[in-house]
C-alpha cells in the first residue's frame, strides 16, 4: 500500500522502456546534466511553496488499463520538511495529504481516511514526493544514478529529460524501478514525471498552471473530515 500511495504522490509524481536504462552518458551530456542540476539547486534555494494542476495516468499492465485522475497539487517548505497536499477532483473527489511521517487519503464519498505511516521509509517517501518540486538537483545524485537524455517538448516547453535509477535495491523493488523527469530549464522545476515499476506498471504525471512561491492557505494542508469520518490504518 505504501508503494502505491508513494507513486501516486510523487507525481509523485510514467513510456521510455528499457532503452532508457541502457542510455550512456557522454561528456556533452555530463555538462548538460550539471547545468540542469545547478538550475534546480537555484530554484530550491528560493523555494517556499508551489502549486500546479495535474493529470495522473496510472497504467496497469496486467489488465492493460489506464486510470486517469485530475486535480491540483500543493507543496510547502516547513521546518520539519516538505508538506504535500493533493485535491483530486476527477473521476471522484479525494484528498491526499503528506505531513511528517504520515500519508493520509480522505475519500468523502465513503467518509473515510486511510492513514499510511511511512516509518523507516520516510526519507525514501519524501525524496520521491518532492522530485522536481523544491528539491535540490545535486541531492538526486545521493539516491539515484542520473542520466541526461536530451531535450524534449513537454507541457509547452523544451524540457531537459533526466532518467533516474535508484541506487537502493529496496527502493527499486518497492517504489520505482526508474523515473523520468522533464525539467523546465527556465524555472528548474518538473513539468512532467514518469514512474516505472518492475512489473511494467507506470504512472505518468503532467503538470500545468505551475505557480512558484504562492501564498497557500493553511487549511489546504488539513483534511476536511466530518464527525462521522472513520479512520483506518492498513498494515504493510
Amino acid at each position: 500500500m505504501i508503494r502505491k500511495i508513494t507513486i501516486a504522490l510523487a507525481s509523485l509524481v510514467l513510456v521510455a522502456g528499457a532503452c532508457l536504462l541502457g542510455h550512456s552518458q557522454t561528456a556533452p551530456d555530463s555538462k548538460q546534466l550539471e547545468a540542469v542540476l545547478n538550475r534546480m539547486d537555484q530554484t530550491a534555494a528560493k523555494f517556499r511553496s508551489s502549486q500546479a494542476d495535474f493529470v495522473w495516468d496510472q497504467y496497469e499492465k496486467v489488465v492493460d488499463d489506464h486510470d486517469n485522475q485530475k486535480g491540483t497539487i500543493y507543496f510547502r517548505q516547513q521546518s520539519k520538511g516538505i508538506e504535500m497536499a493533493a485535491n483530486i477532483t476527477e473521476p471522484a473527489k479525494k484528498y491526499v495529504l503528506f505531513t511528517g511521517s504520515k500519508a493520509q487519503v480522505y475519500e468523502p464519498k465513503i467518509d473515510r481516511v486511510t492513514v499510511y505511516n511511512t516509518g523507516k521509509n520516510k526519507s525514501d517517501f519524501e525524496s520521491l514526493v518532492v522530485l522536481g518540486f523544491g528539491g535540490r538537483g545535486h541531492d538526486l545524485l545521493k539516491s539515484f544514478k542520473v542520466n541526461y537524455l536530451g531535450a524534449e517538448d513537454a507541457q509547452g516547453v523544451k524540457a531537459d529529460k533526466l532518467d533516474l535509477v535508484p541506487k537502493s535495491e529496496k527502493l527499486r523493488n518497492n517504489l520505482a524501478d526508474h523515473i523520468v523527469l522533464w525539467i523546465d530549464p527556465a524555472r528548474g522545476i518538473s513539468v512532467q514525471q514518469q514512474f516505472f515499476e518492475i512489473s511494467g506498471n507506470y504512472r505518468l504525471a503532467k503538470y500545468s498552471n505551475i505557480q512558484m512561491n504562492p501564498r497557500i492557505p493553511d487549511d489546504v494542508f488539513k483534511l476536511k473530515t466530518t464527525a462521522n469520518t472513520t479512520v483506518v490504518s492498513p498494515q504493510g
